[in-house]
């Protein structure tokens, strides 16, 4: 995996987390929603596990935002 692709999956993983905890929701709250173990749902927001774009939709409908702002659109046009 490059740099670039690697920071860049960080930078979702990273805005998850950022996302989940303004909604003051656990780890283990979203790891119900979708089905999963908390363990399995800790390493998407460590950024160990390559999530799908369906996955990717799941936690913006939980977290009630978009998936543009999970991923960050619009972050490096406007440095």
């Amino acid at each position: 995996m490059t740099d670039g692709l690697s920071l860049k999956i960080k930078s979702v993983a990273a805005s998850i987390r950022k996302q989940r905890e303004e909604k003051n929701y656990t780890q283990e709250y979203l790891a119900a929603k979708l089905k999963i173990s908390q363990n399995a749902y800790s390493k998407i927001e460590l950024g160990y596990t390559k999530i799908t774009l369906e996955r990717l939709f799941q936690i913006a409908d939980i977290l009630e935002t978009n998936i543009t702002t999970l991923i960050g659109v619009g972050k490096s046009e406007a440095a």
